[in-house]
């Protein structure tokens, strides 16, 4: 069983991906906290928050990416 360097790549980008809104996401929440009297406030908490869920929902398909690359997936025989 080999591990396949082309999707390892494509696991190391999405968690380059996933790092990135991970730092973005608790940053957009705590700016809305941060200006609750400002009109802007309630689209930057939604905001926050789909980048929250997005954070997420990328670090578990790089999970999935990693586990297919390096263990293969599961062939119907």
């Amino acid at each position: 069983m080999r591990t396949d360097k082309k999707l390892l790549v494509k696991g190391i980008k999405f968690l380059g991906y996933t790092a990135g809104v991970m730092f973005l996401a608790p940053f957009t929440i705590y700016q809305a906290f941060k200006n609750e009297d400002h009109p802007a406030y309630i689209p930057v908490l939604i905001i926050g928050i789909i980048l929250a869920i997005t954070a997420i929902s990328l670090g578990f398909y790089s999970m999935k990416i990693f586990m297919d690359a390096l263990f293969g997936k599961k062939s119907k025989e």
